[in-house]
């Protein structure tokens, strides 16, 4: 399964149109370093927006944004999210001129026709063009799979569904991505927002429908009530035994380490945080924090790393010999 990461564009919701200089060159790094290789960014709603931003602009402009990125090109495939309207040949040509690996055209399900030149437009210019079928609910499944089907002999190279709303259920999500990965041979992938609280369901159920690419952001950032978040994204696919490149306790450990507190700056905190998602990936209950801690302090072991090891022996109630003991060989190399 692949990821990508959309927290420096849909994320960048929850301080405004976009993030800081110092915030984007601290979470490319910390995605990067993670093994997390996809990654869209610049202003919140898109590439070319900022002409109706005049009141309330992003901090950096497009063209900003784009000088930023240039030396994190060679490590991630790195892209930028345009809608429809503004997916014409100035931008287009801009993102290509600086070395962006993708744009994302957008445009609200349905509307797939208005897409054609652009999408053509993105391939002359020599980028990948992924494509977001913006409120894929407001089409029915089977209508759905025939656009996909439609915008596929445009060119396209990966189409995702978007849940725009957070609207759907895991039921939904997986009739809407199989009826589509059944029309299309190229990949397709889910972005799924929070409201309802189902998108780590709504992702498992994309996975097993066949989805290939999971739209995510660290924390859960994203526009209203967020997105699936990273590191759930792992999780949850460690959970169905699917691997994703992401070096797992890196990635907490940027979040415990840089990105949580940053963002504390900006009231902004996730419900879940690094230890609670490890508690749950493991199976452990929380009750026995105050041992896994003590014994980790102890032996200078990683705590996530030992709370995983322990459940995977015992997770109905690991004593404290046992902890005392499997820290014990961490330590050693063991």
């Amino acid at each position: 399964m692949k990821l990508l990461d959309c927290t420096l564009r849909d994320g960048a919701n929850v301080v405004g149109n976009g993030f800081s200089r110092e915030l984007t060159e601290m979470m490319l790094t910390g995605l990067i370093e993670s093994g997390i290789k996809i990654i869209e960014m610049g202003n919140a709603y898109g590439m070319g927006a900022e002409e109706t931003q005049k009141n309330s602009p992003s901090p950096l402009t497009d063209a900003e944004y784009l000088e930023l990125v240039q030396p994190y090109l060679p490590k991630a495939e790195i892209g930028m999210f345009v809608g429809i309207k503004y997916a014409v040949p100035k931008n287009i040509d801009l993102a290509a001129s600086r070395g962006l690996n993708f744009l994302r055209v957008g445009a609200n399900a349905g509307d797939g026709a208005s897409t054609k030149e652009a999408i053509g437009n993105v391939k002359k210019a020599g980028l990948v063009c992924r494509y977001s079928l913006m409120k894929g609910y407001i089409l029915s499944a089977k209508e759905l799979a025939r656009e996909g089907a439609m915008l596929e002999s445009f060119g396209l190279d990966e189409m995702t569904i978007m849940d725009s709303a957070g609207f759907m259920t895991p039921d939904q999500v997986g009739d809407y991505v199989a009826e589509l990965t059944a029309k299309v041979t190229i990949p397709v992938g889910f972005h799924g927002h929070n409201n309802l609280g189902l998108s780590a369901a709504n992702a498992i159920a994309a996975f097993r429908a066949g989805a290939s690419v999971l739209d995510c952001g660290l924390m859960g950032m994203a526009r209203s009530a967020g997105n699936l978040a990273t590191e759930v994204a792992v999780a949850v696919m460690q959970r169905e035994e699917e691997r994703t490149g992401v070096d797992f306790y890196a990635l907490l450990h940027f979040i415990d380490n840089e990105l949580a507190s940053a963002m504390k700056k900006h009231g902004y905190h996730s419900a879940i945080m690094p230890v609670d998602l490890i508690y749950g990936l493991a199976g452990c209950h929380s009750s026995f924090a105050g041992l896994f801690e003590a014994a980790a302090s102890r032996h200078g072991v990683n705590l996530y790393r030992l709370i995983m090891e322990v459940s995977a022996i015992d997770q109905k109630a690991p004593s404290a010999e046992l902890i005392e003991k499997i820290a014990g060989n961490m330590k050693g190399g063991k």
